[in-house]
C-alpha cells in the first residue's frame, strides 16, 4: 500500500509506504535492531506504554532536539512506560549518538535492517528509504492512543499534544 500527498521532505512530495495508522487501531508488529545489532520486538515491551518517536536520521538538528525532548520527559516516566527512538540509522551511528548526547532513557533502534517498523505503520518514505517524523502512543493493550505523522519532515512534531495524551494514560 502506499500513500501520496501525507508528507513532504524539504517541500518535496514523498510516497509512504504501508497503512495509515489511526487511533484505537491495533499497534503493528515490528522488527528492528538495536545498538548492539540484536533484534528487538514490539513484544518486547509487552504490558508496557510506549512512546515512539520516528525520526528520520539522529544526525539532523530537529531529529537531535526530537531525540532529546523525549530524553528529558522519559527520566521522570514511571517503569510502564518506555520510551523508543525508532530511525533507519544504522546501529553504530545511533549508538554514537546517544554516547555523545547522553541519551540513557530513550531506547534508539534501527529499522535500516527490514524497515518493518516502517512498512508496517505507514511511515517508510519510499523515494528516500527513510522514515517520516512522527509520534505514536501505545497503550498497555497494544492499542494506538496517539498518532502524528509530521506534514514536513523537516519540522517538529507537536510535543505538548503527544505528552498530553500520554499524561492521560498513565494511571
Amino acid at each position: 500500500m502506499e500513500r501520496k500527498g501525507v508528507v513532504t521532505m524539504q517541500g518535496n512530495p514523498v510516497t509512504l509506504v504501508g497503512p495509515e495508522l489511526k487511533v484505537g487501531d491495533k499497534a503493528p508488529d515490528f522488527t528492528v535492531i538495536d545498538q548492539n545489532m540484536k533484534e528487538v520486538r514490539k513484544s518486547d515491551f509487552a504490558n508496557k506504554i510506549k512512546v515512539i518517536s520516528v525520526t528520520p536520521s539522529l544526525d539532523t538538528s530537529v531529529c537531535d532536539i526530537q531525540a532529546h525532548k523525549f530524553e528529558e520527559e522519559a527520566v521522570s516516566l514511571p517503569d510502564d512506560v518506555v520510551v523508543l527512538n525508532i530511525s533507519m540509522d544504522l546501529p553504530f551511528a545511533i549508538k554514537r549518538f546517544c554516547t555523545t548526547g547522553n541519551i540513557k532513557k530513550v531506547i534508539a533502534l534501527s529499522d535500516y535492517r527490514y524497515a518493518s517498523f516502517g512498512t508496517n505503520w505507514g511511515v517508510l518514505m519510499k523515494e528516500l528509504r527513510l522514515l517520516a517524523r512522527a509520534v505514536f502512543i501505545v497503550d498497555k493493550d497494544d492499542t494506538i492512543r496517539y498518532v502524528q505523522i509530521v506534514p514536513e519532515a523537516t519540522n517538529h512534531p507537536d510535543y505538548e499534544a503527544a505528552l498530553n495524551t500520554l499524561k492521560s494514560l498513565i494511571k
